[in-house]
């Protein structure tokens, strides 16, 4: 296209402002509703990438089968027997035992339910998968009593309690009174950061009818983790007397667990994409429908065109033009749209606890957006071009 055809587009794009701006705002909606829930699904995959280390690689996780959360279901049992199979398996390095439970905090006239989870403090193999560090104060010590270590929101004014909490305030814990010594780095979600942690040991004069744990942790050889899960497996069934098959329980490395979450993610994230591909599909539908009512409402210039010299090409090019450059803008601005709703929408998360559901962006998703918006455009446009290009010039100077 030359200079004269690309002003001679964007002049009739002027020219019917009002049926361009419906055009341009339904692709912008679907173009913005992508961009967001790419930002925010991508985010998500770093989220879960971010426990993926190389303390967590050689983690095998444990755990009883049940209808609920792990160690509420007292159907199933994993014991101490059961740790010491697990100890006993060869590639196995070290296992600990991890319980979990509901409890009842109070500070002053104020309460909340939250979970507590109880560790080793010699083996902290539960912290090193998640990389959970402690913000303020020391890491809890085996040998502590009445003492708990509480996730990062008690820092907080406001978020569990109305007062901010400080080291070796008092909180009670299920009517016993238990002394704060260290605080928890933030997780990003408001359950994980109310939780409270405390040693195995306290947690059974807590919880003194517990006879399960919620999960064993096991750190085993990283080189053989496969042929080391099987055989951890099998010499549970043994110990059990158990059939393959009908195991009570599931042994699964932490990196398989995050690829099963990863999995659920794609079939979730896919399927609201593919929402907002039928959005931009509905967007393409009118921006067809557009280029074809001005198809025929510049018949006859059209015809005048080519009485002057215009070849087929040129006039398709024209109408091609005109609906990529629709989707062009429209590209550009469902991206601005969209990141902007994606950044307030993250500061509104942080604010209200929800730090790790937060937008991941680069370049190449506000790029990507921009040419899909101008492929939609140049496609919805694509069959009204040729159909104009087609056009019979006497026939057209004739049209009224």
């Amino acid at each position: 296209m030359n200079t004269e055809s690309v002003k001679y587009s964007l002049r009739n794009l002027n020219h019917r402002k009002g049926r361009s701006f419906l055009t341009i705002f339904s692709i912008m909606v679907g173009i913005a509703t992508i961009f967001l829930f790419i930002s925010f699904g991508w985010g998500l995959y770093k989220y879960t990438e971010s426990f993926t280390t190389d303390s967590s690689a050689d983690k095998l996780l444990i755990m009883a089968k049940g209808t609920g959360a792990p160690g509420m279901d007292d159907s199933f049992k994993l014991n101490d027997s059961d740790l010491n199979v697990i100890k006993k398996t060869a590639g196995v390095y070290d296992a600990s035992g991890v319980y979990y439970d509901v409890v009842l905090v109070k500070k002053g006239i104020q309460q909340k339910y939250t979970y507590i989870t109880s560790y080793d403090p010699k083996k902290p193999l539960l912290m090193d998968i998640f990389g959970i560090g402690i913000e303020k104060g020391p890491e809890i010590q085996s040998g502590d009593m009445k003492k708990v270590v509480v996730g990062y929101n008690y820092l907080i004014q406001g978020k569990i309690f109305d007062k901010a909490l400080n080291l070796n305030d008092e909180i009670e814990v299920n009517g016993v009174d238990l002394k704060i010594v260290g605080f928890m780095e933030s997780v990003g979600n408001p359950q994980d950061d109310a939780q409270l942690y405390t040693t195995n040991d306290y947690f059974l004069e807590l919880f003194p009818e517990k006879e399960s744990y919620a999960e064993i942790v096991a750190r085993v050889d990283l080189e053989n983790i496969d042929r080391v899960s099987d055989d951890v497996e099998k010499n549970l069934r043994k110990s059990r007397g158990l059939d393959k098959g009908k195991e009570d329980f599931f042994v699964q490395s932490f990196e398989d667990m995050i690829e099963s979450f990863s999995g659920a993610l794609n079939v979730i994230i896919g399927f609201v994409i593919l929402i907002a591909l039928i959005s931009v599909l509905v967007s393409a539908v009118n921006t067809a429908n557009t280029m074809i009512t001005s198809v025929l409402e510049r018949y006859k210039e059209i015809g005048i065109l080519k009485a002057i010299g215009a070849r087929n090409s040129e006039i398709f090019f024209i109408f091609l033009f005109e609906s990529a450059f629709l989707g062009f803008v429209a590209g550009v601005l469902g991206v601005l749209f969209g990141w902007v709703v994606a950044v307030s929408l993250g500061a509104i998360l942080t604010s209200l606890g929800w730090g790790f559901l937060q937008p991941y962006y680069n370049f190449w998703l506000f790029v990507g957006c921009v040419m899909f918006a101008v492929l939609t455009g140049a496609i919805s446009g694509a069959i009204p071009a040729l159909r104009a290009s087609r056009i019979n010039p006497v026939e057209a100077l004739r049209y009224e």
